[in-house]
This record gives structure tokens, sequence and C-alpha cells, in this order.
């Protein structure tokens, strides 16, 4: 083995046991499977053009090399942006720990007890700073929870609002120029009119159904907006604050105003800038719409014994299960920042916070005092942590770039500075050297901070907050330390056991990729920098870009989506605006296929086009006849049609060339889902499809981890002619000439989670890519010829392959009585987490066992699927006291005085002998779903609960 190989380590089969597993398929080499799974007719013709591979060595000197080319300044532009300092041990024991970032989305509960608990913290944070009454697990950005926002209070007016067709949404002048652009980006396709005004002059009248303020302004002005909200209320007018969320230990909760919403960023709760994400953004609202509320709710349920335990709540929170009929599609949160923010709020506790917030304030109070002695004006009556001074503004940014800082300037007259908690007595007396040398004055010293407070008296916080025992236990490192790792154990992530969940790729999240994340250099640029700054930055993401447009087949990239749904919307968004740009206003009917994700039609609809649903056939393919019928029918008004490839089934259908035809024939585009791209990778892509925009999920094909539950990375690959189109930012140029508005908040989205992907790509070079894509067809083929005659493959191609997944049926088993549900706890007995639960066909599996894992780790979970199947087998409809319908058991079962069940504590909790060698148990029994959703509960216990217990 070459041990300065790249694709060795990341690729899980070794070479000697390549032949065992081609004989057990039942082909000869690799090329021969690759042909009997892949349509000749688009496989590539030749090698894709990408640079050697480097090994890791290479790559992290590298990637050492390029982070000196990035400029780290001081940045006091704010925006939304703050430094922030990352506790070390939040730092080492959360970002840096594959028990935390290699952890899927907890959907199956019990073994994710710990993930579920540090979120169910952050609801509370989020919650008790805001004074609202529930809070979900984060969204994308402040910029897209703020549009998020503006689209929950729309779709749920009053009737009579909707009869008259009220569509107007008041903004205020105050709030976030990327959350304007946002704003703007998805009111247009719903047709809702943006009224941007100032707060206090604002008309109140029967014509508009919300209003969005900023608390404080973007330029630091804290106002007081109770009798703007009492009026908005008198008008039947909805109202939402993004806000602070720092600044909100110090200011009055929004909830006392009587808002609606409340939304923002926790990126100034310990997280890097990272030249603009990821972060995660928090959503708080009123109970009344806990079932309108974008993306997921953790909340408190029971198990089978009536122990608390966590789930997410509410499966209607995700809105894209209501597919065409919703108003969100968000399905990705930003958990492991999430986990971050929140557990520095732990460490904090509320008396850290306090004293944070307060020598936040007090800097900026002092610096502004100092300011005025110099002779400036200091135009903000009340403020937080932002003070905007008149001066000679080119002056004054000459001389602070010699400096190495940068302020935010308005305009020719007017500066703004945005101190934050890295902000030091040192860093303000060379903020105030600056201005004196640009007024030729001798600099005033700061010696210390003042305590004068600049917060209007009426907007001063003086509820409690985080009262909870988390809050007030684990200030210590050793303390923190020792919460983490209990949270840890609860949770099965990939640095225990292959996650074969299908459509979601859980590969390996390689340590040389994650290195660079943890170094300064790339995580304290701020977003809106000059270029010329950030140019380590502006070569790694131009080459990512150059890099994933080669292998999709496109034209050009852009990077800025958040998320695949993101993503899926900018695709479809840039479509629009093509066809626009032809005259062809009419074109809205967007064509989806049954088998279709969920997001995809939410999507669709967000983009203001109209849905059409075709069939799949009896094969899991686009039925072609239904699908001609229907582009006959709306051929005028054809937008697009999505369509997943290799198919959400798992199938290469072999007439994608024929369908892409008749969707441009009729003045179609093209959009395919990349959900499973990683079957495509080296071998075909989507231009050689025929498509026209692809999403790609960087946290599947490209390595970024899964993190619990987000961060993601969705950008979209164009053809040549929607690449005038590519979405812009309002503050840094980017995307097309023609661009739409901004997708997300920042320039290049998550800019600092793109270096995975970028180390990934180079790491592995042409041949690592093509031979991961190989493998991770082989591996899926391996495990559905070991499982054969156990288990029915619902769907495969014309020559009996799979692709990189395959979809089980376990819809027989109902005889045994037993469900797809009994399967996924059973396989936590034996140390797994369950593949795809139910989709997109009910009562079943979707398994994708990915690249990276081993010969020994495939027949270690066969072996489980094996044994469990011969344990569904002696199971009878009569007798549900099984081992099956009482999966998880767990250790508190297992070592119990009492035993009442009809099978041996052996054979519930090590039921095949690997199973010893590693166990893992589930830290609670099955939950109850039900119960939670009665009882709703999505904050952590007051302190007087622990008291009482």
């Amino acid at each position: 083995m070459k041990t300065d190989v790249f694709a060795s380590r990341h690729i899980g089969i070794r070479e000697e046991d390549l032949q065992r597993m081609l004989e057990t398929v039942a082909v000869e080499n690799l090329e021969q499977l690759i042909y009997e799974t892949i349509p000749s007719e688009i496989r590539l013709k030749k090698p894709l053009e990408l640079a050697a591979p480097m090994s890791e060595h290479e790559f992290l000197g590298h990637i050492e090399e390029l982070s000196k080319k990035n400029k780290v300044f001081k940045s006091y532009i704010g925006l939304g942006y703050h430094e922030s300092l990352t506790p070390s041990v939040i730092k080492r024991n959360i970002l840096e720990n594959p028990g935390w970032y290699t952890a899927y989305t907890p959907y199956q509960a019990e073994i994710a007890q710990g993930r579920l608990e540090a979120l169910l913290n952050f609801q509370t944070v989020v919650t008790d700073l805001t004074g609202m009454e529930l809070a979900n697990a984060s969204l994308l950005d402040e910029s897209t929870a703020a549009a998020e926002a503006m689209t929950m209070l729309y779709d749920v007016r009053p009737r009579d609002q909707k009869k008259n067709e009220v569509l107007k949404f008041f903004v205020s002048e105050e709030v976030l120029p990327q959350t304007l652009s946002l704003l703007q980006t998805r009111s247009t396709p719903l047709g809702i009119e943006l009224v941007i005004g100032n707060h206090e002059e604002f008309q109140f009248g029967n014509d508009f159904f919300g209003a969005l303020l900023q608390y404080p302004g973007k330029h630091g002005q804290v106002n007081d907006y109770r009798q703007f909200v009492a009026r908005a209320k008198e008008n039947n007018i909805t109202v939402a604050v993004s806000a602070d969320i720092l600044s909100l230990v110090l200011l009055t909760p929004p909830g006392e105003f009587g808002v609606d919403v409340v939304v923002g960023t926790t990126q100034r709760f310990g997280i890097p800038l990272g030249y603009g994400g990821p972060h995660a953004a928090f959503f708080a609202t009123k109970e009344a719409y806990k079932r309108n509320i974008p993306g997921r709710i953790i909340g408190v349920t029971k198990d089978t014994d009536g122990k608390p335990a966590m789930r997410m709540a509410l499966q209607t929170r995700e809105q894209h299960i209501k597919r065409d009929k919703a108003t969100s599609n968000i399905c990705t949160a930003q958990v492991l920042l999430a986990v971050m923010a929140g557990m520095y709020a732990v460490f904090h506790g509320p008396k850290g916070l306090k004293y944070i917030a307060d020598k936040v304030h007090y800097s900026a109070t002092t610096l502004a005092d100092a300011l005025e002695k110099l002779g400036l004006y200091q135009t903000n009556s009340s403020y937080f942590d932002t003070i905007t001074v008149k001066t000679d503004a080119n002056k004054v940014k000459a001389i602070a770039e010699q400096h190495e800082i940068n302020f935010l300037y308005i305009d020719k007259e007017t500066v703004s500075i945005a101190v934050n908690e890295a902000t030091s007595i040192d860093n303000l007396n060379t903020i105030v050297s600056v201005f004196a040398k640009a007024l030729e004055k001798e600099s005033i010293q700061i010696k210390e901070l003042g305590t004068t407070s600049a917060i209007l008296d009426s907007v001063q916080r003086t509820a409690t907050y985080m009262e909870n025992k988390v809050f007030n236990s684990y200030h210590s490192e050793t303390e923190l330390m020792r919460y983490i790792k209990k949270l840890e154990r609860k949770d099965l992530a990939l640095n225990h056991s292959m996650i074969s969940l299908g459509s979601c790729t859980m590969k390996l999240n390689a340590a040389s990729e994650m290195l660079p994340l943890s170094h300064s250099n790339w995580g304290n640029i701020h977003p809106f920098v000059p270029i010329d700054q950030a140019e380590g930055y502006q070569i790694m993401l131009k080459e990512l870009a150059k890099d994933l447009t080669t292998i999709t087949g496109f034209a050009d990239t852009s990077l800025q989506p958040n998320s695949g749904a993101q993503g899926e919307y900018a695709g479809l968004m840039v479509i629009r605006a093509y066809h626009e740009s032809r005259g062809d206003m009419n074109r809205n009917i967007c064509i989806i296929p049954a088998s279709a994700h969920g997001t995809n039609p939410a999507s669709a609809v967000m983009a203001g086009m109209k849905v059409v649903v075709t069939k799949t056939d009896d094969k899991g393919n686009i039925d072609v006849a239904d699908l001609e019928e229907k582009v006959q029918q709306h051929s005028e008004n054809l937008a697009a049609l999505m369509v997943t490839y290799p198919s959400t089934h798992g199938v290469f259908e072999s007439s994608i060339k024929h369908i892409t035809k008749l969707i441009h024939d009729h003045g179609g585009q093209v959009y395919m889902d990349g959900a499973n791209m990683n079957a495509q990778v080296g071998l075909t892509h989507p231009g050689n499809i025929g498509a026209d925009v692809c999403h790609l999920n960087l946290h599947k094909t490209f390595a970024i981890p899964h993190g619990g539950g987000g961060p993601g990375v969705g950008p979209i690959c164009v053809a040549s002619q929607l690449v005038p189109f590519l979405p812009t930012n309002p503050l840094v140029e980017t995307g097309g000439k023609k661009g739409i508005t901004a997708i997300s908040a920042a320039p290049w989205g998550s800019a600092l989670a793109c270096l995975i992907s970028y180390g990934y790509i180079k790491m592995l070079g042409e041949f690592g890519l093509r031979r991961s894509t190989e493998i991770a067809i082989l591996n899926a083929n391996y495990i559905k010829h070991r499982l054969d005659g156990k288990y029915n493959v619902l769907y495969t191609g014309e020559k009996g392959r799979a692709a990189h997944e395959m979809i089980i049926d376990c819809r027989p088993f109902k005889e045994h009585g037993i469900e797809v549900t009994d399967i996924a706890k059973r396989l936590m007995d034996y140390g797994f987490h369950a593949p795809t639960v139910s989709f997109p066909v009910a009562g079943t599996m979707m398994i994708e066992p990915t690249e990276s894992e081993s010969l020994a780790e495939l027949d270690r979970f066969c072996d489980a699927m094996i044994s469990i199947r011969e344990e569904i087998d002696s199971a009878r409809q009569d007798e549900p006291n099984n081992v099956l319908k009482n999966a998880p058991h767990t250790m508190d079962m297992v070592t119990n005085d009492s035993w009442d069940f009809p099978y041996s504590r052996e054979k519930a909790a090590f039921p095949l002998s690997y199973v010893r060698e590693n166990k893992f148990w589930p830290s609670v029994r099955r939950v109850d779903d039900a119960y939670g959703d009665r009882n709703l509960i999505c904050t952590c216990a007051p302190i007087e609960a622990y008291a009482e217990a």
C-alpha cells in the first residue's frame, strides 16, 4: 500500500478484499460492474481534468501557505458578524471531535440523546433571551431566518387578509443589507410587496400583513419599538424582529413587546467568523405557530418505561413534508454550530454572559467618550456595541488599513465601529489613535473601561434568564469537559460504526480535511472585508468552484447556498430569471416525479412555480409515457423538470437522455437534484445526461460532516446559459452579471466549511474520486448480494444492479407483527444506526454504505441484518413481547433485578459475538412521539424542577 496516497486512506476496501467482493457480486472486475450499472451512453469518454492528487502531508502544507495569504485584520464592521472567542474546551471537545461532527440528524432519538439535550439547551437559551415561548433547533443564517419569518407570517395571516390579497410587508430601513436582499429574493415569487422605510414614519394601514424590525439597527441604534408594535397589533399586522442575541442580555426581550417572531444569529456565542459561515441562526415565536415554524424543534417526551427522553417534536415541523403545500423547504439545521453556541451559554452561564455583554457595551461607551473628547460627533442616541462617528471617512480608512483595522464606512463622512468580545483596551487605544491621526491631534489614552450605560432606560432588560440548572453548573473546564463527554457517550456517530443511510452518504470526514477549520487565519475573517484581505479564501473558493464545475460538466458554480434545499431553491430561481430574461414570464410549470424528496416541490412553490407530479413505474423509474403527456399538456408554460439521478430508488434510469431532450424540446430547463452525486463522480455527470443546473450536497458527496444535522453546503453548478443569473450579494461583488438577489447572507455562504471539500478533491484527484464512486457502487451491490434471499430489493437497473444505494422491502414482515421501525430500533442493539426508514417508500429501508467502509464493517452490518431476519421469522403476531418490539435494550434493562422477557439478557444485549467487543448502549428505551406531541415541552426544566426532585 502506498502510504502517501490519500485515496488508500479514504477508501475502506483493501485491494486484497476486492477479488472476494467481485466474486460475490458475480463480475470479473470493477469495469464490468460499472458497465452493468450505468448506461453506457452517459459514461464519460475521458478522465476529468483535475490537478494531480496531493498527499495529506502536502495538502496540509499547501493549506497552511494558502492561509498566510489571508490578512487577518481587526474587523469592527459589524452588520451581524462579530469576532467571538471560542472557549478551548468547546473547540477541542466539540468542533474537533468526530463524536460530535460525524453524527447524523437525530431521527433515531434513542441513540441521539446527547445531541438532543445539547439542542434543547440551545432552544432554552434562545427562548429565555428573546422572551418568546418557542424556538427551533437553529436555521441556516440570520437573513434566511428573517426571510422564513416573513413567509411564515404571510402563511398565517388571517382569512380576511388572504381573501383581500393583503400582500404588503414593511421592512425597516434599519434592517441589515444582506437580509433585505434575501427578503427581495423570497418575496418576489410569492407576490409579496416589500415597503422599506422609517418605522417612526410608517403609515399603518389594512393593506399590510407584517413587518420586520432590526434590534439594534444595522448601524447600532437601539430603538424602543413598543409603540410601533402596539400600533401594528391595532392594525392586525404581525411583527418580526431580527435581534442581536448578545445584546438581549442587556436589552428588553422583544417578546415583552408582544412581537410574533424573533430571529438572529448565534455566531457571537463562540463561533468563528469563517468568512461568513457556517453559523447557527435562531428562530423564536409564539406557541400558537408551533405547526408553522420552519425547521426542527426538539421536545421532551418519555420512553417505554416512562423515563424522560427527547426527540424531534411535531413531525410536521419540517414543512417540506407538506410538499407543494409547504411555505418552507428547510430540512437542514446548523446543529454542530447550535451545539457549540448552546455550550458557550452553558460554560459562561447567565453571570458570565452578563459580564461579556457588559464588557462589550462598556467598551463601546468608553470608545465613544474618548472619540468625543477628540471632538468627534457620535450619532447613536442609544446603542449596545456599535457607534457611528462623523468624520472624514476616506482619511480614516487609509490610516485604519495601515494599522490592520476594518471599520464600516457608511458614506464619505460617517464611520461605524462595532466592538466585540475580543476587543481589548489596547485595541480601543489603537482605534482612538487612528482617529487622532486623521484629525492630526494627539491621541487620548484609555486606561480602564468606564461603566456608563448608553442604553435607554425604557429598553433595559429587567427579566431574568437562564435559571435552569444546566446553565448554573458547568463553569470550570473540568466540569464542562465531563458534561460534553457525558452527552457524547449517548450518541452513535461514525466514530463508532457505519451509518448506512440512503441518500445521505455518511462517508469518512478525514482529519486532514477538518484540521484547517481550527486555524485562526481561516476562522477570523469577516465576510465583508475587502477582497484583497481574503486572498487565500478567494484562491480556495475559486479553485473549488472550478473543480466542481469540471466534475459536473457545467460552465460555472455558485458556492452561496447553505444547504441542499437552499441549492434547490437557488437553482430554480436562476431558471426563473433565465426564462424572464427571454420574455417567457408565463413559464411557471415545474414537473416533479412522485418519488422526489419533499424539498423538491416545496422549493418549486417557493420559486413561484406550479407543481405537476409525474408518475413512477413499477421499476421505480419515471413513467416516460406519463411524462410525455404532461410535457405536451404544459408545453407553452413549462419551466423545468426536477429529477434526481440516479433516481431516489437507487437506479440509473436508461431513458434519462430522452427525458432531458424532451424537456428541452418544449422550452424547459432540467434541474438535477445532486443528492445521489456520489454514484456519478468520475463516471458520468449532470452535463452529460443533459441537465442545465444541479445542486451538490457538499455534506454528502464531498465529505463535509453532517454535524448531527448540519452544517450543510449546497452549491449550484449551471450550464452556460444560466451563468449570468447566479446569485449576488449587496455588499461584495459575486455572482452573474444579471444575477438574482441573495440566496444566503454571506457572499460565499459557509466559506469555512468549503475548506473540507476543497481538501477532499485535492487529495483524491481524478483517480481517487472515480475509484470512490466505483467502490461506493461495489459496496452497495455487495450488501445487496449478501442480503439476497433474506430481504427483497425493490428496484434495480436493467441488468439487476443497484446504484450506490438500494431499497429493501420490510412490508412483508407485517405478517409476523413486525414493522420497519422495529428493525430500525433492533439495529441499535447490534451497534448500528438504522438506514433511511420509509423513504421514498413507506415500510422500506434505503441502504447506502459509501466507499469509506471496510469489508469487515460491511460484513458486520450484513450479519446483523441476517440475524434480525432470523429474529423476525421467530416472531409471532399474537405475541408482541419479543426482542424486536422491545428494542432497543438499555443497560438499565439488562442489569435490572427484574427481567420479564421471554428471551435471555444475552440475546437482548449481545445478539452476535462482535457486539461484545464494542458495545453501544442506547441511553433510553423506545421514545413515545405521540405523548411528546400532546404535551409539548421544548425547553429545559426550570431549576425548581430539580429542587422538587
